[in-house]
C-alpha cells in the first residue's frame, strides 16, 4: 500500500519532495522499490511519534519551510495522481490555512454502496474523510495542535464537536449547521481558517484498515487494469 501511495505522489505534477513518517524504517526500506528510492534520495524517512498528529507536528519541525505540506496516509491504497491534483487545485482556490479532503455520502454510495465509512453528518449531507490534508500556511499548526488534543475522538463525530463547546454540539446534533457553517465556526474557535475540499472521486474515501476494505481495494484495482 505504501509503495502505491508513494508512486501516486511521484506521478503528481504538484508534488515535490516526499517524506514517509514511520516507526519501522527497516521494513520500509525492504518494501518493493522504496529502498531504491531512499538510496537515491528521492524518498526520505522521518521517525513517527505515538500518534498521527504528533507525527505531523514532528514533520513540520523537521522539513525545511515547504510552501505547503500535503499529508496523506500509508493505507490510502487507491490514491491516484488525479485525486492528488484535484485536491491540490481545489485547495489552491480556497483562502484557507488548512484544507481537508472529503467525499459526499451520495458519491460514495453511488460507486460503493456497501462500503462502511465513518460519516460526519451536517445539514443537507453527510461526508466521509479522504485522508488528504493541505497545510498551506504556518497558522495550520494551530489546527494540528487541536487535533492532538482531540485525536482520540476522531471516530466519534459528536465527541469531536464537543471540543468546540456545548453550543456547537447542540447545533451539530440538531443538524442546524451545513458543512461551510460548521467549518466557519470551527475556524473562529481555532484561530485558523479551515476549508473543505469535496472530491468527486469516491475512491478517495476508501482507506484500507479492515479485511473488507482490502478486498474492495483489490477489486477496484483489478477493474482498473481490465482492458
Amino acid at each position: 500500500m505504501l509503495e502505491r501511495v508513494v508512486a501516486a505522489l511521484e506521478a503528481s505534477a504538484s508534488v515535490g519532495s516526499i517524506w514517509v513518517s514511520t516507526d519501522a524504517p527497516d521494513l520500509v526500506r525492504q518494501a518493493g522499490g522504496l529502498g531504491d528510492r531512499i538510496a537515491a534520495g528521492s524518498l526520505r524517512l522521518l521517525a513517527s511519534t505515538g500518534s498521527p498528529s504528533g507525527s505531523v507536528t514532528s514533520a513540520l519541525d523537521s522539513i525545511d519551510s515547504p510552501r505547503r505540506l500535503l499529508v496523506t496516509t500509508a493505507d490510502h491504497a487507491l490514491l491516484s495522481p488525479g485525486i492528488v491534483e484535484t485536491f491540490l487545485s481545489k485547495a489552491d482556490a480556497r483562502e484557507a490555512d488548512l484544507c481537508v479532503g472529503l467525499v459526499e455520502e451520495a458519491s460514495l454510495r453511488e460507486r460503493f454502496p456497501d462500503s462502511k465509512r465513518t460519516l460526519i453528518p451536517f445539514r443537507g449531507a453527510r461526508y466521509s474523510g479522504a485522508n488528504l490534508f493541505a497545510l498551506q500556511t504556518p497558522e495550520a499548526r494551530r489546527v494540528i495542535e487541536f487535533w492532538r488534543r482531540a485525536e482520540r475522538d476522531r471516530k466519534q463525530p459528536w465527541r469531536l464537536v464537543y471540543h468546540f463547546g456545548p453550543t456547537a454540539l447542540l447545533l451539530f446534533a440538531l443538524r442546524r449547521l451545513d458543512l461551510e457553517q460548521a467549518l466557519a465556526r470551527a475556524s473562529r474557535s481555532l484561530g485558523a481558517r479551515v476549508a473543505a475540499v469535496v472530491l468527486p472521486q469516491a475512491e478517495a474515501a476508501i482507506d484500507v484498515d479492515r479485511l473488507e476494505d482490502y478486498a474492495l481495494a483489490q477489486r477496484i484495482l483489478a477493474e482498473r487494469s481490465d482492458p
